[in-house]
């Protein structure tokens, strides 16, 4: 079975009123984006993809990666999540795993527990909350919403009987404002 990570880093961030886009905002010393995916990398899928949109993040992201543009980005959540299943599809993945570009909490193996857990739909749970990391084999790929700011949780609605969760540890606290970048650093 082929499965790629998934990095999805296209918004605009426009809750964040710094003086630069989030991704790019220092975390740690270092620029959000590359602190969010250094576990993805080390989780040791097929082949990880980082989706970007409203900022330019090519210089940012390390060769061996594929980069997505997302031209629809302003169409919200879901056209990240569509341009990822569509590449995926060509490249003969199985299932994809997808996680947040803003969340640097996330760890690696969470991104592998994931991945390595059987189901259609597979949901990363810390402390009771269902939160991305998140596998969706190619089955359901078809049932991904198309416009707006939702992908997988559609999915966990219209289709409860395929979602699996796996207990991960890690804080998967999102980075969407100045005060959160504060508060977590």
């Amino acid at each position: 079975m082929s499965i790629a990570g998934v990095l999805l880093a296209a918004g605009a961030g426009s809750r964040f009123h710094g003086p630069t886009h989030k991704l790019l905002a220092d975390f740690k010393g270092r620029p959000l984006i590359e602190v969010c995916l250094e576990p993805l990398l080390a989780a040791g899928l097929d082949e990880v993809i980082v989706v970007t949109g409203a900022v330019d993040l090519d210089h940012m992201l390390p060769g061996e990666i594929t980069v997505l543009k997302n031209h629809e980005w302003e169409r919200g959540h879901a056209s990240s999540l569509q341009a990822a299943a569509h590449y995926a599809e060509h490249a003969e993945h199985d299932a994809l795993v997808v996680g947040l570009g803003d969340q640097p909490f996330v760890t690696a193996e969470a991104w592998r527990a994931v991945a390595e857990a059987e189901g259609e739909i597979v949901t990363a749970v810390f402390e009771t909350k269902r939160r991305p990391p998140v596998k969706l084999s190619n089955v359901v790929w078809p049932l991904l919403p198309i416009d707006g700011d939702e992908g997988a949780r559609v999915l966990f609605r219209s289709r409860p009987d395929l979602v699996r969760e796996v207990a991960c540890k890690g804080r998967p606290f999102d980075i969407d404002t100045v005060e959160d970048l504060e508060r977590w650093t």
